[in-house]
């Protein structure tokens, strides 16, 4: 090849592409000190009341922003100062400037209540078969009945979409790379994940698709150069106790986040061990999705570890609504329908805004310095 044509290759190169260190994972320094002027992290992971899952939430006919404006204003009260959200690739692939507004919109809301906002991009949870449109009703007595993963299962066994998964992680990270309003980006949630209901639905080799791309996805976003760091939360069923203990996924998650995250509902003592693995990275860590009251895990066991050992944390849910999460995972086997769970499963606020617990929000209030609302006591 020529001289000249090498020396223009190199020039494009120069200003098309991010420099290494803009590519880069963030250093250990540079990850605790951005967790250093970080308020201790709270939060829930948050679809309004009227959604029955992520992509009635955004979709243009359903988008909700007074409906949002009001659930995170209860947030606010209760001392809450982060979100986190799920976004629908397939909705930026047919509409991405709309999509783009919407999603400033809510950040908007949020800014207003003092919370910012940790977005997923990419989720293996539930219904593989994601579709635009009128969203089905919300199965009686089942939790979390009509929520779709994201691309699912057709955009991820078909190598030749990549193009479009790389335009919607680059594109919508780029738009919101330097703004403060955005927390942190979580690049996938729970992959892997399999759930039977729908398993004959999946790609055969989800597992190895999803191990695959989940490096190129981190890749893709922090070609963006976001100012804000990435992170994919580990499952609470593994072993982290040490590096040979760690299956392919895992180790691919811990090599390339920013900032550690994890997913634990079980007890206390299972959930602190979980953090202590965790700690020997010597990274900032949020506990992405906690909070089933019936098997131990709540308000009261977790979040005085979570302040102890400066843990932030989101709660699985924040209102009671169609996506039905106030029910236990095994209402997929057995339905609520003749009778109801003796105790909520998630969900911190009836539809109206009262706590289902308000002592609950009185000990969050607590722990982030609010004091006690008054007539509360």
């Amino acid at each position: 090849m020529p001289r000249f044509t090498i020396r223009i290759l190199c020039i494009i190169a120069i200003f098309t592409f991010p420099s290494l260190a803009e590519t880069q994972r963030w250093s250990e320094a540079k990850a605790n000190e951005w967790y250093a002027q970080q308020p201790w992290l709270i939060g829930a992971n948050y679809v309004p009341a009227t959604a029955v899952n992520q992509l009635e939430m955004w979709q243009a006919e359903t988008f909700d922003p007074p409906q949002i404006d009001k659930e995170l204003g209860w947030a606010e009260d209760a001392g809450m100062n982060m979100m986190r959200i799920f976004l629908p690739y397939v909705l930026w692939d047919k509409e991405p400037e709309a999509f783009r507004q919407r999603i400033d919109i809510f950040l908007t809301i949020a800014a207003k209540h003092q919370i910012r906002t940790m977005f997923v991009l990419f989720d293996s949870c539930f219904d593989p078969r994601p579709k635009l449109g009128p969203q089905h009703p919300p199965i009686p007595g089942v939790h979390n009945s009509a929520w779709v993963q994201s691309p699912g299962a057709a955009a991820l066994e078909d190598s030749s979409r990549y193009g479009h998964l790389r335009a919607y992680v680059q594109g919508v990270v780029s738009a919101f790379a330097n703004d403060r309003r955005v927390l942190t980006w979580d690049i996938w949630n729970e992959p892997n994940n399999i759930f039977p209901p729908y398993e004959k639905f999946e790609p055969e080799d989800k597992v190895r698709l999803e191990q695959k791309l989940l490096p190129q996805v981190f890749a893709w976003a922090r070609s963006a150069n976001p100012t804000q760091p990435l992170t994919s939360g580990l499952w609470q069923d593994g072993d982290w106790s040490s590096t040979d203990k760690l299956n392919l996924t895992e180790r691919i998650q811990l090599e390339q986040s920013d900032v550690l995250s994890f997913h634990n509902y079980s007890w206390p003592e299972d959930w602190e061990h979980h953090v202590e693995w965790l700690e020997r990275y010597h990274r900032p860590i949020i506990c992405t999705e906690f909070m089933a009251r019936a098997l131990g895990n709540t308000f009261d066991t977790i979040l005085p570890l979570a302040k102890k050992h400066n843990i932030g944390v989101n709660a699985a849910a924040l209102v009671y609504g169609k996506v039905q999460s106030y029910l236990p995972w095994d209402s997929w086997e057995h339905p609520y329908i003749l009778d109801q769970p003796p105790v909520w499963f998630h969900d911190i606020f009836y539809p109206d805004g009262r706590p289902y617990r308000p002592a609950e929000i009185m000990l969050i209030r607590k722990l982030t310095g609010r004091g006690i609302p008054p007539g509360s006591q």
